[in-house]
């Protein structure tokens, strides 16, 4: 406050009063005016600068509230996608398992089909080579006896009935079997 005295004691006559003067009517005025200023502040313009923030602190409540909802929501949506994604894993790996048990199936089935057919084949086989092998017989047989005959006519220089002669040598060639 010195400087302020200071400042009041040095002041030319007729100077307008400095910022730092202390006037008391005019401080009187000021805070009227600030009163006024307040009061009419207070009831028209607080209102409703206090009604637009609690209005918006109410939509940001409401927005987290909804974010959190939504976010809880996208969570579930999610599981449950994960979920049938893991279904659907696994219904996969079933029809591929069940595919290859087929497979093998189908082809043990059809190996053993290829050994039955091997198999009749081969017996086919031997049936025909047996009744070929009967038949070359036979026709051995008829040679032989056919030979014989005609030796033995040669050596008896007699020719002998012919179905009498073949029915002794074929009975002759059945016992030595």
């Amino acid at each position: 406050m010195p400087a302020v005295a200071f400042a009041q004691d040095h002041a030319p006559a007729g100077a307008p009063p400095g910022l730092l003067t202390i006037d008391g009517g005019l401080m009187v005025w000021t805070l009227i005016v600030f009163a006024a200023i307040f009061s009419i502040l207070a009831k028209f313009v607080f209102p409703a600068i206090l009604g637009a923030v609690k209005s918006r602190e109410a939509a940001l409540v409401q927005a987290i509230e909804e974010a959190k909802a939504d976010r809880e929501a996208a969570a579930k949506l999610l599981a449950e996608h994960q979920a049938k994604i893991e279904a659907a894993r696994g219904e996969a790996q079933t029809y591929i398992a069940e595919g290859r048990a087929v497979a093998d199936a189908m082809k043990s089935q059809m190996l053993e089909e290829t050994r039955k057919q091997q198999q009749d084949l081969l017996e086919r086989a031997k049936r025909d080579i047996d009744s070929e092998k009967q038949a070359a017989l036979a026709d051995l047989r008829r040679e032989a006896v056919g030979l014989a005959i005609a030796a033995a006519g040669k050596v008896i220089e007699k020719n002998l009935d012919d179905a009498q002669n073949r029915k002794l040598v074929d009975g002759y060639l059945a016992g030595l079997q």
